[in-house]
């Protein structure tokens, strides 16, 4: 705590101290031909004596700009860039509080006379795209293009390396406009360094065939374009480290990069015991692991951006393999293929207390399981795109997946009564192999027609995949104090799945108006057929074998669902605003036959219409605002129609309703996102309001005397959500050195679920409230310093008298802080506190987690020796509760715990090794 004190004091002293002087320095850009005024100029000042940045901003609508910042400097540098206009250069004498340099008229630029400034303003806007240069924005030695991005207004980068632009989530990040290690960004991010990236374009996401007919993107998401240096698109690059600790913890990790002009080749490999996927090598704020979107699964599986890197949620072993290979075969063709290995063996253990929710009563399971587990996952995608012609575009992107693995489980389950009576116990351990396989391919072929924005699309979307897998149980279930049989099983189950999928999709579009109204007709057909076939055989107690077929546990389907869908779209777009409206009518037949049970066949045919709108407004350059509606369309699934009665689980009984209705979905949202470039805020706000007619629900009945449960599925009206979230940051300069960023949020969410409890039907209401502060200080080439808060509120109510309501509230605290003195020396400190007071007695409330990193860098920083200390406090811990309809839940299971490592990582790169020719001088055209 002594340390936390020394930070918080440095911090205060840090804004205290400012001897610069403040300047305010405006005027007005006119057009020079039409005496308009530019919106969205780039106005910047640079260091006379080295040229570089110290502040920017934007002109607004009336071409108007103010830009105020603090300074050593008795002269500045202004420039003003504008698209189309030539640059316009002055310089500042900084002598007064207030300049003002009056109207300024741009010429239309002319390259025959004009003054070229190569790659000098540091943020240019342009129709649909937001471009920075990578010289104007200063980061830490060494750094990455992750490091690079949390130095860029308006973007945001969280502790798992998700990026969000103006509140938007960036979906795809590209190298010269091409996916660099398949769609996982982390790759990207955190090995590309910032020294060979001259440009980051920010665009709405759009496929290769949209952007290719004219199409509008999807603005929801953004996509992140690199440009490499022309001088850096040949030679070689990239990374190898390896680090061995305490309780034998280890990590290696390596990439290697060809790049020769279009022809880019890549392998990385890694392995490590740390939980990790092993791409981050270590890095200093990144050593942990984590991805761009990481999610872990009920059955254990740890997921990076669809790609499974462990099979736990304990401790996980992993391995990688990956190449990457991207070209331009011909001036017509381009192709791009990677192929990706991971391999994995993770051990858990999990604790479980769940207090279940009767309307009359309650009664208490409580469970402990362990497994381990083995996985290996390839995959390998293959992309073409052939230009015909400037008009005529093929895209073919085939893809293969391949997966294997095992699992060991075990699991000691009980259950008591209100009175805490044990009413039953159960036993199991299994053993299971699986081997999954999944080809897919995608076809697209775009024809454009004139130059109004007709164009004509089709698409050929096929996936086959298969599972297999063999599973050997035992298992042993007793009902106390009750007649009910035991329930023993000794069994071998032998599994086969397999699912194809075809889909073809048509669309013309038609221009009312050129390039601006549009009506697009579309007619797609899907049809997917599903087999499950799953035999089942008990042990035979004279032979011994497993030879005895068991019916009631084995199970042979066949699924198909068949879509017919006619679509009008009209899109109307103008400078300022577009807006669309989408109507499309469904025709859905969903089959399933049973080949063991012929009498539960069922057959039914769904009509529904599905709508979508959407409207987009852009105020200014620095702020928008979109909303929109949709209404869809969601047939029951497979298990919840079919009839058979699955006994599968001796506990739980469950059977399909096959007179299920489809669920009517509607979704009403809406958004604001504003960054002003001149007072370094920014506001990003977000609702919606979702509405389910028809939602599918579980029907549970308890036994009271054997607490065993029975299963069915039920159509209920009145589902809603509704959520909504503000976040307000501001970026404070004390002067050109050191800086404040303050960062305020606050979400909400409301849920409303109709469900039933031993035939009893009643609503359930959640309410959650998390607001949060967090600030971010930055003093260049000395410290950051970043603590954030939050609060997390939640409270479950019930119509019924006998549910009590319940409320939660849990503390996070995360500080992060890094130092960079003395000189080749970065020291980071992550430290995050959580108290969660509500878990049951026995799990642990509260913990720090510390995890200290100390980074050497030397012979010319090409290498790092690094000293890590994972949890360094001891007390990591995964305790959460859960509450839902009819539980509250304290789980608990296997983490990582404290250990040393010291690490060792090189960097080569000898691109751009004929000499740097993109430095800031001026170039002229006679």
């Amino acid at each position: 705590m002594k340390k936390l004190f020394f930070f918080v004091a440095l911090f205060s002293v840090a804004i205290s101290f400012s001897q610069s002087k403040s300047f305010k320095i405006s005027g007005k850009i006119l057009s020079e031909d039409n005496k308009e005024p530019l919106e969205a100029a780039t106005i910047y000042l640079e260091r006379v004596k080295d040229s570089s940045l110290v502040t920017y901003t934007i002109s607004d609508k009336e071409g108007i700009f103010e830009i105020t910042d603090e300074t050593y400097d008795e002269k500045l540098n202004l420039y003003i860039d504008y698209v189309g206009y030539q640059t316009y250069f002055k310089q500042i004498i900084i002598n007064k509080e207030v300049i003002d340099i009056g109207t300024i008229e741009l010429g239309i630029s002319n390259a025959l006379d004009e003054v070229i400034i190569k790659s000098r303003s540091p943020i240019t806007i342009k129709k649909d795209t937001l471009e920075f240069n990578v010289k104007s924005f200063k980061t830490k030695k060494d750094a990455n293009v992750e490091d690079l991005l949390k130095q860029l207004p308006g973007v945001e980068v969280d502790e798992a390396g998700k990026i969000t632009v103006n509140g938007k989530d960036v979906s795809k990040i590209l190298v010269n406009g091409k996916p660099f290690f398949g769609d996982d960004p982390t790759i990207t991010t955190r090995n590309l360094t910032k020294e060979i990236i001259e440009k980051v374009q920010i665009t709405d996401t759009k496929s290769k065939s949209e952007a290719f007919a004219g199409e509008e993107g999807d603005k929801e998401n953004k996509t992140i374009n690199l440009t490499i240096k022309e001088e850096n698109n040949k030679g070689v690059f990239g990374r190898v480290s390896g680090g061995a600790g305490t309780d034998e913890r280890y990590e290696l990790a390596g990439m290697i990069n060809f790049f020769d002009n279009d022809r880019r080749v890549s392998v990385l490999a890694g392995g490590n015991n740390t939980n990790s996927p092993g791409f981050s090598f270590g890095e200093i704020q990144k050593m942990f692991g984590g991805g761009y979107s990481m999610s872990m699964n009920s059955n254990g599986t740890f997921t990076i951006d669809g790609r499974s890197f462990g099979n736990g949620e304990g401790i996980t072993t992993s391995q990688n393999v990956g190449a990457n290979y991207a070209d331009v075969l011909s001036d017509k063709v381009e192709i791009n293929a990677d192929y990706f290995y991971s391999g994995s063996n993770s051990d858990n253990e999990t604790i479980t207390e769940r207090e279940n929710i009767l309307p009359d009563s309650r009664f208490f399971s409580d469970s402990r399981s362990k497994s381990v587990s083995d996985g290996q996952n390839h995959s390998a995608n293959l992309g073409f795109d052939i230009e015909i012609d400037s008009t005529f575009l093929i895209n073919i992107n085939p893809s293969f997946k391949w997966s294997k693995s095992n699992r060991s489980f075990s699991e000691d389950e009980s259950t008591r009564n209100e009175d805490q009576e044990l009413t039953n116990q159960s036993t199991a351990t299994s053993f299971s192999e699986n081997n999954a396989k999944n080809f897919g391919n995608e076809l697209e072929i775009t024809k454009r027609f004139g130059n109004r924005g007709a164009f004509f699309k089709f698409e050929i979307d096929s996936e086959y995949n298969t599972n297999e897998s063999d599973d050997f149980l035992t298992s042993e279930t007793n009902f106390l104090n009750s007649e009910e049989d035991d329930i023993i099983r000794d069994q071998f189950t032998n599994s086969e799945n397999k699912n194809r999928s075809f889909s073809a999709s048509a669309t013309y579009r038609l221009p009312l108006i050129a390039k601006e109204l549009f009506l697009d007709f579309e007619y797609r057909f899907q049809d997917d057929k599903r087999t499950n076939v799953r035999s089942t055989f008990d042990r035979d107690g004279v032979t011994n074998q497993y030879d005895d077929f068991n019916l009631d546990l084995s199970t042979d389907f066949e699924y198909l669902n068949q879509e017919n869908t006619p679509t009008l779209k009209l899109t109307y777009r103008k400078e300022k605003w577009s807006t669309s409206f989408t109507t499309r009518y469904v025709f859905r037949t969903l089959e399933n036959k049973d080949f063991l049970r012929p009498e539960l066949d069922i057959k039914r045919n769904f009509q529904a219409l599905e709508l979508r709108s959407y409207f987009n407004y852009r105020f200014s350059e620095k702020s928008s605002m979109y909303t929109g509606y949709s209404l869809n369309n969601r047939p029951p699934g497979l298990t919840q129609l079919q009839p058979f009665q699955n006994v599968t689980n001796p506990l739980n009984t469950i059977t399909g309703n096959p007179n299920l209705e489809p669920t009517n979905s509607h979704r009403l949202y809406m958004g604001y996102n504003a960054f002003d470039f001149q007072k370094k805020t920014g506001v990003y706000s977000y609702a919606s309001v979702n509405f389910n007619n028809n939602a599918v629900v579980s029907r549970t009945t308890v036994d009271p005397e054997t607490l065993k449960r029975t299963t069915t599925y039920a159509n209920v009206n009145g589902n809603y959500n509704i959520y909504g979230n503000i976040n307000y940051s501001k970026t404070v300069k004390a002067d050109s050195i050191r800086s404040i960023k303050f960062d305020v949020g606050m979400s909400v969410g409301l849920n409303q679920n109709v469900n039933f409890n031993n035939e009893v039907q009643y609503k359930s209401n959640v309410t959650s409230l998390t607001p949060s502060l967090g600030l971010r200080f930055t003093w260049n080439k000395v410290l950051e310093l970043r603590p954030r808060y939050r609060l997390t509120f939640s409270k479950n109510t019930y119509d019924i008298d006998t549910f009590e309501d319940v409320n939660f509230a849990r503390h996070d605290l995360d500080l992060n802080f890094t130092t960079y003195l003395p000189k080749d020396f970065e020291w980071t400190n992550n430290i995050d506190f959580s108290y969660n007071p509500n878990v049951a007695a026995g799990f642990q409330k509260s913990a720090w987690f510390w995890n200290s990193t100390l980074a050497y860098s030397f012979l010319k920083d090409k290498a790092v020796m690094t000293l890590k200390v994972y949890d360094l406090l001891n007390q990591n811990t995964n305790a959460r509760r859960r509450a839902t309809n009819n539980y509250i839940e304290d789980r608990q299971s296997t983490v990582l715990e404290q250990y040393f490592m010291l690490s060792f990582s090189w960097k080569f790169n000898s691109l751009g090794s004929k000499g740097d020719t993109s430095s800031n001088d001026m170039f002229f055209i006679d």
